[in-house]
């Protein structure tokens, strides 16, 4: 039986790319989509949420943990930035509401998502 993941990051267009002039947003999603595709590969059921920055994050993630059931919640690290504190707040009590079971796990940027998740399911 295969496990449902939700994948949690920060859409990209809200990602403060300074330090890194080479990287676009277009050119980030394609990596992390290319990331959520070898986690599918692997055979896991995987839903993407990319949010931004704070405005409407809250209501996107707790429409996604509605949708249903997930045996992880993957989130990225651009949401764990220190300026973004609390909404990552927010996100973990969201989780903790409305799946209660699902375990979490954190990556350190995309190539290692397949990885967070193994850890745990």
């Amino acid at each position: 039986m295969s496990k449902n993941v939700l994948a949690l990051g920060l859409d990209p267009a809200f990602a403060d790319l300074s330090e890194f002039p080479e990287l676009t947003p277009d050119l980030v999603r394609a990596f992390i989509d290319a990331q959520l595709d070898r986690l599918r590969g692997l055979g896991y059921e995987v839903e993407s949420c990319l949010v931004d920055a704070g405005e409407t994050a809250e209501a996107v993630v707790a429409r996604q943990l509605q949708r249903q059931g997930f045996d992880c919640v993957m989130i990225g690290a651009e949401l764990r930035a220190p300026s973004l504190l609390l909404l990552f707040e927010k996100i973990i009590n969201l989780i903790h509401e409305h799946v209660p079971d699902a375990r979490i796990c954190f990556n350190a940027s995309p190539a290692d998502t397949a990885e967070a998740v193994r850890r745990w399911i």
